[in-house]
């Protein structure tokens, strides 16, 4: 294991005028959960109350315990968790929704004299809670339809052109981003850049932030997550599709496309086998991980914490996490 721009000062969560955050980030399957449980143990076993608090954005969901791998009671340790399982799945959570729940749910930690532990994989939710986020203005949902209606690679050759700086930024197959910087130019005249230097609402500079970013070595990551949807399948996964499918939810409902339910809700109408399912829910599983791994190592702050592994130990992870933290 190594690790990144590691902290040299001591982590002292009464240092100065700003309430601490302690921050672990990672892709899916990285082992973050275990790790944030750990850091809440030892803080406890050191006289300080800590609380963990979910920023992962399918995690939110009530209705996805088992596709979203939501830590169970006994995964917990005793550790107070929060905003786990707090939205229904007919209430859409923006990162915008979720930021204010989390700064109101930091402010209470922080208040009681707990110490808050984010927890979670979505780079989007982090970014806007501590950045805060742009003002852009409502899409026009005309412009809105047509842009989602274009094939990703005519839909990127049109960002180029509009918003060339933003098409620089993107990968050409990256639909969603895409998509949402082209009908943000359409509709407002200017590119996502021009809002994003406006953004407010950011608690960042308000706290002394302990981040630590988990990146393991890729293929072991893979493996593990080919593993989590084998289990997730096994715990139960299709009953639960099964359920939510039965709430007769818009299908562009977020919990309705979060990794496994479309691969699932496959059996359930009688598209595909249970075993097409899995390999296309893994194959989703380490698509969406390639993804977080790429945002994880390059977007956060250069100053923020990297740990790379190439085998996955709970014990000795933690160790690194407690040093790179300064819990030593």
């Amino acid at each position: 294991m190594s690790t990144a721009n590691s902290l040299d000062t001591p982590y002292d969560i009464d240092a100065g005028d700003r309430p601490p955050l302690a921050l672990i980030a990672g892709p899916t399957a990285s082992g973050k959960s275990d790790c944030a449980v750990a850091l809440g143990q030892e803080l406890e076993r050191r006289g300080r109350r800590a609380v963990v608090i979910n920023a992962d954005s399918s995690q939110v969901y009530s209705d996805l315990t088992v596709l979203s791998a939501r830590p169970t009671r006994e995964e917990m340790g005793g550790i107070d968790h929060r905003l786990f399982g707090a939205w229904d799945g007919t209430q859409g959570c923006s990162a915008a929704d979720w930021a204010k729940a989390a700064r109101e749910t930091i402010a209470d930690v922080h208040a009681s004299g707990a110490v808050p532990i984010l927890v979670g994989g979505t780079g989007l939710y982090i970014r806007t809670l501590l950045d805060g986020i742009a003002p852009v203005p409502p899409i026009d949902p005309e412009i809105r339809e047509a842009v989602r209606a274009l094939p990703v690679d005519r839909a990127y050759s049109a960002l180029q052109v509009e918003d060339p700086e933003r098409a620089g930024r993107l990968a050409p197959a990256d639909t969603t981003r895409v998509a949402r910087a082209l009908e943000v130019v359409r509709s407002t005249g200017h590119g996502l850049a021009h809002w994003q230097a406006q953004t407010s609402g950011g608690i960042g500079h308000a706290l002394a932030i302990h981040p630590a970013i988990l990146l393991p070595e890729r293929q072991m990551l893979f493996a593990r997550c080919d593993l989590r949807f084998q289990r997730m399948i096994e715990r139960g996964a299709l009953a639960e599709v099964e359920a939510l499918m039965a709430r007769g939810l818009d299908p562009d409902m977020p919990v309705m496309r979060a990794i496994g339910v479309p691969e699932l809700a496959g059996v359930v109408v009688g598209n595909w086998t249970m075993e097409e399912a899995a390999a296309r829910g893994a194959q989703a599983t380490r698509n969406y991980a390639k993804r977080q791994f790429t945002w994880l190592r390059h977007q956060p702050p250069a100053e923020w914490t990297r740990v790379s592994f190439q085998n996955y130990n709970a014990e000795t992870l933690n160790d690194i996490l407690f040093r790179v933290m300064g819990l030593t």
